[in-house]
């Protein structure tokens, strides 16, 4: 690590799409309030920070990365083999995962099994066996769905958007098929493959990291459906509408209370070598978990964020307030 009168200025951050407008209004406020920098951020999905975060420590590696699901074994693993020993976990609050449409088009009232049929790379036939997905239309799967063409626009890979969808819809509407819980006690890799898959025919279309251009591309096209998080749809609403999933509403309330079934954990994640170090990094980390911003009438929660319990903030709050390494 370069001494102090050698390193950046700039706190440098990377990471989720999703928590990328909350902490990008966060620097503006703390540049603004603050005789630091305004902290450079970059949009490259959570899976993409993390990887950049974990690569190792100094002044080339990002100090903190955003994430739109918590940090996985492997990446814990990979941040020890290049010596990020100390991480500090933030969590913000939360966020909804919507599966929207054009305003200009019927709101689309849709189960999590129903979005898995849609989506599925594979399907059970009634044999058993995986096969295809063979569903071209919505109304193929259910007689209450449109008639139209399936065609979806979501995420890439790297995104923890994708990753939390795969999570909380796609394996969820995988194990409501009798074969699939079959396959589980057979072949929990082919089960894995098959839950977690998503078709490459069309069907689903990688729109980038930039929920904006999804939202745009929607209103463009009144047929197709975007997935992307709850905050983009809640700045949106004269453009894109949430559908309803298993009867919920993707609303700020339903997903603080866990009755919208499709809700995930916002976070982002400190370097603690670079404390100290890079200017500013024990400052900004205080203004993002501040009352003022990720509290109950924070300015965030304004912004679509969803915010903690009063009690899950405190502690929060005492470990950014510490700067406690808690991985």
């Amino acid at each position: 690590m370069a001494s102090p009168s050698l390193a950046r200025e700039q706190i440098s951050i990377v990471g989720s799409s999703t928590v990328y407008p909350f902490a990008t209004v966060v620097a503006e406020r703390f540049g603004k309030s603050t005789g630091y920098s305004v902290p450079k951020i970059e949009s490259t999905g959570s899976g993409g920070g993390l990887k950049l975060f974990c690569a190792g420590v100094g002044e080339s590696t990002p100090d903190i990365t955003n994430a739109s699901r918590k940090i996985k074994q492997s990446e814990i693993e990979l941040c020890k083999k290049n010596g990020v020993t100390e991480i500090v976990e933030v969590q913000i609050g939360y966020d909804g995962i919507a599966f929207a449409n054009s305003t200009r088009a019927p709101k689309l009232d849709v189960t999590v099994d129903e979005i898995y049929k849609a989506l599925a790379k594979v399907l059970p036939n009634e044999k058993g066996e995986l096969v295809e997905n063979p569903y071209t239309t919505w109304r193929q799967i259910s007689s209450e769905l449109p008639d139209i063409k399936i065609e979806v626009l979501g995420p890439p890979p790297t995104s923890g958007t994708r990753d939390a969808f795969v999570e909380l819809v796609m394996e969820e509407g995988c194990d409501s098929f009798p074969a699939m819980k079959e396959l589980a006690k057979k072949d929990k890799a082919m089960h894995k493959a098959a839950c977690q898959g998503i078709r490459e025919d069309g069907a689903f279309v990688e729109a980038g990291e930039n929920d904006n251009l999804i939202v745009q591309k929607l209103s463009a096209n009144p047929h197709a459906f975007g997935i992307f998080g709850f905050s983009f749809l809640d700045q949106n609403t004269d453009k894109v509408q949430g559908s309803k999933i298993n009867g919920v509403e993707p609303t700020f309330e339903a997903i603080g209370d866990g009755s919208y079934p499709v809700s995930r954990s916002l976070f982002f994640y400190v370097k603690k070598a670079h404390a100290g170090v890079i200017p500013g990094i024990e400052e900004y980390v205080a203004a993002f978990t501040s009352e003022d911003a990720i509290g109950e009438d924070g300015y965030l929660a304004d912004r679509g964020l969803i915010p903690l319990s009063a009690r899950d903030w405190k502690l929060v709050r005492q470990d950014a307030e510490t700067m406690t390494p808690n991985l």
